[in-house]
Formats: structure tokens, C-alpha cells, sequence
């Protein structure tokens, strides 16, 4: 009698960050897949979802390899990305929670890792090709802002390849995300009065809802996709797009001034990123998916849906460079140039008053 062939055993999934956010999300997804025989959920808290099973630790505490020991695959989705945070105590934790993520997960023999950066990691330039390929070089300045965090996080995921060559990590880049919650200086940027822009070039925008980012994240954690995955919805908007379904119109400068100006402005408090954030709303970055694409998923969101969206949740604030600001700061700066850069000059003025007393 010929043996059968047994079907193979289906991955234990655990998943960081659990109880809110992208992490929850992605946990309710999981829980009602049939690729998985059992789905863990880590946090620091315990979360809603009652079909997981839960293991409250912190994911910087040393004994994590020690929850882990029966996990196939993890999901690391705890962090801090929020754009007022600290940057330091931001840093701090975003770092010691992937490497000890990382370690714990080679020395519980878990068999793969799936980190999210962003398709930021590869810079916003003028002369950035549209779309960016997968494997296009990481070319972001490394800084102080969120950005800066991922570019170390993928040197970590990078390390530990080398030093774990049994581990399988699989990085997921995804253009500007949306949905409810998400709260990004790119979706800060369509709360300003009035859109930047900067002399001679146009961005284009490419958005990633964040039920698509859920999918691709169920993808890799199946193993369906691998390696460097860029996740976005097909093609982009256009410049005059944006303008048009938002109702908001541009204001030029010249990258000098506005560059420039913003650095000064973040060296004094005053906006919570640096000004290298700004290039990320200036210029390109879309994203090519071809991964994703080749595997044969499809983002059930289109850019324009995306954005529409993002245009409804935003909240009833005005924002400058990142900043969002009260009402009576708001009516100030709006009633001047009323964008971004110029915009903040009656708030330098009124820290400076404050300093001086």
C-alpha cells in the first residue's frame, strides 16, 4: 500500500501589539483564517478579540523567548509611530522592541518574523523613479522622525539575517497608510489650510488602506510572499487630483525657503518632525508591488477611495508643518500665508514672548 502524503502542519501565529491598533486588526483577520492552528496574541494588556489566546508581556522584556517557544510565525506590529511622541523615548522603544523581538525569535526557533516599516525608507526625491521597484536602494536620510526608526529597525531585521541565518524576515513597506486611527504627517498634511508645494516639481500621491495592509500582512505571515514586500494601491494620484477632490489649493515655494525655515522651526520646538519629513509631501515615493501583485493579491482599495476617506476622518483641526494647532493659533496663522512654512510665523513669535518671560 502506497503511503499518503500528510498535509503539513499548520503554523502556530503570534502576533505583537495586540489589543489596538494594526495589531488588533490583523488579530481578528487571523482568527477566523483556516491557515492557522492557533493564533497568539501579545501585548501589554489584554485585548477583545476572545478566539486568541493571550500572553500579557511586555515585547521588550528579555523572557520573551521564553512565551514564544511553540510560535511559528511573528507578527511584530508594537510600536510607537505617533508623530508628537518624544522622539527619543520613541526611539528607544520602537529599537528595543524589534531587537528583542528578533532574539527572542532565533532563540525560540521561530521560523519567521514579519516586520512593517514603510516604503518611506526609500526617500522622497525629485528625480525618484515612478513607481520605485522593490529592490530600488533605501535612500532616506536617516533623522530624528519616524522615518529614522525604520531605517533602523531594517538594519536590525538586516543583523539579525546575518547573525540567524535559520530565520526568515519579511518586511512589508507600505505607502502613506489610511483608515480610522491612523494619525501620519502625511495625513496631517491634508488638515493645512492649504497644500504645500515646492517650485518645479510635483508629488504623487500613493495611499495604502489599511485593510489592504492587513491582507498583504496575512500574505507573509503565511509565507506567500517574502523578503523586501512593497504594499499600496495600484498606480497614484496626481497633484491636480488631490487639489480636486479635496477642495484644498497649493501654495509654492522655493525648497530653500521652505526647507530651510522648517529646520529652524523644528529646532526650536515649534513642529514635532523634521523637516525632512516635509519631502515626503513635496515629492515622490510611490511604490511598485509587484510581490504582492505576483502572488496574486489585489488591494481592494483604489487611491482615490483611500483618500476620500482620509478627507472624511480628518479632524476638524488646522495643522502647520505637522503641528496641530488651537483655534485661536489657527485663525492667526491662517489668516496670514496660511500654509505650512510662512504659516508658523505668529507661533515663533509667541514662543519667543513666552521664552522671554
Amino acid at each position: 500500500m502506497v503511503p499518503t502524503s500528510k498535509r503539513p502542519r499548520q503554523p502556530v501565529v503570534a502576533v505583537t501589539g495586540a489589543a489596538s491598533g494594526l495589531g488588533r486588526e490583523l488579530l481578528a483577520r487571523l482568527v477566523s483564517s483556516a491557515d492557522f492552528r492557533r493564533v497568539v496574541a501579545i501585548d501589554e494588556e489584554r485585548g477583545d478579540v476572545r478566539e486568541a489566546t493571550w500572553r500579557v508581556i511586555d515585547v521588550r522584556d528579555p523572557l520573551l523567548a521564553n512565551r514564544i517557544s511553540d510560535i511559528d510565525v511573528i507578527v511584530h506590529l508594537a510600536g510607537d509611530y505617533a508623530v508628537d511622541s518624544d522622539p527619543r523615548e520613541r526611539r528607544a522603544y520602537n529599537l528595543r522592541a524589534a531587537q528583542t523581538v528578533l532574539t527572542a525569535a532565533a532563540a525560540a526557533r521561530v521560523r519567521r518574523v514579519v516586520l512593517v516599516t514603510s516604503a518611506m525608507v526609500y526617500g522622497a526625491a525629485p528625480e525618484n523613479d515612478v513607481p520605485l521597484p522593490e529592490d530600488a536602494a533605501v535612500a532616506a536620510e536617516p533623522d530624528t522622525g519616524v522615518v529614522g526608526d525604520y531605517l533602523e529597525i531594517e538594519a536590525l531585521a538586516r543583523r539579525s539575517l546575518r547573525s540567524h541565518p535559520g530565520l526568515e524576515v519579511t518586511v512589508l513597506r507600505p505607502a502613506a497608510v489610511v483608515g480610522p486611527g491612523v494619525d501620519t504627517v502625511i495625513t496631517r498634511h491634508f488638515e493645512s489650510p492649504r497644500l504645500l508645494t515646492v517650485k518645479g516639481c510635483s508629488p504623487r500621491w500613493q495611499f495604502c488602506h489599511l485593510d489592504d495592509l492587513v491582507s498583504a500582512l496575512e500574505l507573509a505571515a503565511r509565507g506567500v510572499v517574502t523578503g523586501v514586500v512593497g504594499v499600496g494601491s495600484d498606480g497614484w494620484l496626481e497633484q491636480e487630483q488631490v487639489e480636486e477632490m479635496s477642495g484644498l489649493r497649493r501654495f509654492e515655494l522655493p525648497a530653500g525657503l521652505t526647507f530651510g525655515t522648517a529646520q529652524r522651526l523644528h529646532r526650536l520646538g515649534i513642529t514635532p518632525a523634521p523637516a525632512t519629513d516635509l519631502h515626503y509631501v513635496v515629492y515622490p515615493w510611490v511604490v511598485d508591488c509587484a510581490r504582492l501583485r505576483e502572488a496574486g493579491w489585489k488591494p481592494s482599495w483604489t487611491n482615490e477611495a483611500a483618500f476620500k476617506q482620509l478627507l472624511e476622518l480628518r479632524e476638524k483641526a488646522t495643522t502647520v508643518v505637522g503641528r496641530r494647532l488651537p483655534v485661536k493659533e489657527a485663525t492667526l496663522t491662517a489668516a496670514g500665508a496660511t500654509v505650512a512654512v510662512i504659516g508658523t510665523a505668529a507661533i515663533v513669535r509667541q514662543v519667543r514672548r513666552k521664552r522671554r518671560q
